[in-house]
């Protein structure tokens, strides 16, 4: 490894400068590559819940922080709802994070090579691709994480504290956005207080930078305070449950190479050696122990296998560098172009594991060719024909429509006190999305914060109740119809009938409306 690599990047140049133009093209492709196919399905199951959230405007919801919603509203509002619109911003936060991780090549001593590697090992990564295909509380995770640690980089390589607000202030809006950051930041505290840069905390800039990230952080936490920690009893219960496939460590480590390619993995895996036991990369030895660290927390606490898939841009970046100096030393050619070309064959290959290039029947049979299975996070997937990121994009419009025909079989007299009961927040959100060219009104649910909403000023002693057992809707009503059931095959639930309920014999909707709280 040159000398190089450990120098301090030349600030003077030009941000073009060094191979950056071409990363910037590879930005743009993988932007209208996710134009052209983010409308092959139909929207995703949590879309509903993040598009039902920002037309509630608050601090906080049961599953996540405010910022999200907060953008699915926006765009919304500026973009309308279709399909494309909906997904431009995950489509273009995937794309600038191709650029984000090519600039911390850059600060890494890399250059062209260096850079395009960085770029091209983004581009085709599954993880994100899928980031890019779907609106989630996924899409900025990995370009906030890798803000702050561009910003520790840069403090690190401008010997220059003020850096570390910007640190803060990125983690403070992380902190809006999903929760999971305070492990990469846990994680970078470890990787300083371990290694010679703990004298960052002789500086005020860092306990600046951390008292912006608590108060950009501030209403979140004194929203959860006032609702009873709903995030906290989410997780509780999710872990009683035992709904995540729960992975060995080695497991665990494996499947990250899936996430990221399994032709990038050698890339990441030099740079975290890089990071950890090259004694030229020592002043960046807190970010290889970051990733340990937030690694072990993962392992420890059963993360789902994708919750560590923000950090490896950086590893990436570094692992570039890395070849990029070796390639350099054996002095041959063709092996620059040899190995951007395979991982650009490789990815386009894997590319329909999470962008919908496919139809599903086409990916059903590729699937069954690929040499592994796809993993699954949660055991109710495992069952489903196609990946739940895939099966979570079918039935919806048929359960609407079959919904809507229970409510044709109202009088007017009868809808004015009738709700439309979903035993989740993807069927209430369908409703809510879908229902108002049928006339629906808006649904209500006992599931994450659809409950908090409650149950308005339904009575129940009318309801039309999606996807429950009639059975159990016997027990509670005098008279239980079928309207129909959605049949959709290639759907995580392929069946989903729903029922005309009339006469409760429970009451009113508001006295067992805390029975139907579901957090989990």
């Amino acid at each position: 490894m040159s000398a190089q690599a450990s120098a301090v990047p030349r600030s003077s140049q030009s941000f073009l400068a060094g191979g950056m133009f071409a990363v910037l093209a590879i930005a743009l492709a993988k932007l209208i590559l996710h134009c052209v196919f983010n409308n092959r399905y139909d929207y995703f199951r949590d879309e509903f819940d993040y598009l039902a959230c920002g037309n509630h405007p608050a601090w906080g919801y049961v599953d996540q922080p405010p910022l999200t919603p907060m953008l699915a509203k926006l765009t919304t509002l500026v973009l309308g709802e279709s399909l494309r619109a909906v997904r431009f911003l995950p489509a273009l936060a995937s794309s600038v994070l191709v650029v984000l991780a090519a600039l911390i090549a850059r600060e890494f001593g890399g250059r062209r090579f260096a850079l395009l590697l960085t770029a091209v090992s983004i581009l085709v990564a599954p993880m994100y691709l899928s980031n890019g295909s779907l609106f989630t509380t996924n899409f900025l995770e990995p370009l906030l994480w890798m803000g702050c640690a561009y910003g520790a980089i840069l403090a690190i390589n401008r010997n220059d504290p003020r850096y570390w607000l910007w640190f803060g202030v990125i983690a403070g809006i992380g902190l809006q956005e999903k929760y999971s950051i305070v492990f990469f930041a846990a994680g970078m505290i470890a990787g300083l207080l371990l290694t010679p840069q703990r004298r960052a905390f002789a500086s005020r800039w860092i306990w600046l930078g951390g008292l912006a990230a608590f108060l950009i952080f501030l209403p979140n936490l004194l929203w959860n305070v006032a609702n009873q920690w709903p995030f906290l009893q989410l997780m509780r219960n999710i872990k009683a449950d035992g709904r995540d496939v729960v992975l060995s460590p080695l497991a665990y480590f494996t499947q990250q190479g899936l996430l990221i390619g399994p032709l990038a993995m050698p890339i990441w895996i030099i740079g975290l050696i890089a990071l950890l036991a090259v004694p030229r990369w020592k002043r960046y030895l807190m970010l290889g122990l970051c990733y340990l660290v937030t690694f072990t927390i993962f392992v420890a606490l059963h993360g789902k296998n994708y919750y560590l898939a923000p950090i490896y841009p950086m590893l990436l970046a570094a692992g570039a560098v890395v070849i990029e100096s070796a390639f350099e030393r054996w002095r041959q050619p063709w092996l620059k172009p040899a190995t951007l070309g395979v991982l650009l064959l490789a990815g386009a290959l894997l590319a329909p594991i999470t962008v919908p290039v496919l139809t599903a029947n086409q990916f059903l049979t590729y699937a069954n060719a690929l040499p592994f299975a796809i993993p699954r996070s949660e055991k109710s997937h495992l069952s489903a024909a196609l990946p739940q990121h895939y099966a979570d994009q079918f039935g919806w419009r048929e359960m609407v429509a079959v919904t809507a025909q229970g409510w044709n079989q109202l009088s007017a007299g009868e809808r004015r006190d009738c709700a439309v009961f979903g035993q989740n927040y993807g069927e209430a959100g369908a409703v809510d999305f879908f229902g108002p060219r049928y006339g629906l009104p808006p649904a209500i649910s006992g599931h994450q914060t659809y409950y908090l909403w409650g149950p308005r000023a339904y009575s129940g002693n009318c309801l039309i109740v999606i996807g429950d057992r009639k059975e159990a809707l016997n027990r509670l009503f005098e008279r239980v119809d079928l309207v129909g059931s959605s049949d959709d095959q290639y759907a995580l639930e392929r069946h989903v009938p729903v029922y005309l309920c009339r006469g409760a014999k429970f009451g009113t909707l508001a006295q067992i409306w805390p029975r139907l709280k579901k957090w989990r």
